[in-house]
């Protein structure tokens, strides 16, 4: 018997960083579209003007989709991309 395999596409989220600091600046993705990853693995790293973030993979799979690039300004609860697991 063969087991179907749900696909889930998670959408990899800007966290809302505080009340004083809307918005972020992509400095770089450590990752490129294809790459597996695995939950907690550090994949993108953002700059405020106090402080520089690595974001982390919110689910195992592959980097399906990059919407922002360096440089780029991302505000609290954007997306930035997506990664798309077999749940």
């Amino acid at each position: 018997m063969e087991r179907n395999a749900t696909v889930a596409e998670i959408p990899i989220l800007m966290p809302n960083l505080g009340n004083e600091v809307n918005e972020a600046q992509i400095d770089e993705w450590l990752v490129k579209i294809g790459d597996h990853v695995e939950e907690g693995d550090q994949i993108i790293v953002v700059t405020t003007p106090k402080v520089t973030l690595e974001l982390e993979a919110p689910a195992s799979g592959v980097v399906s989709s990059q919407l922002v690039a360096a440089d780029d300004i991302a505000e609290g609860g954007d997306t930035l991309g997506v990664v798309t697991t077999d749940a």
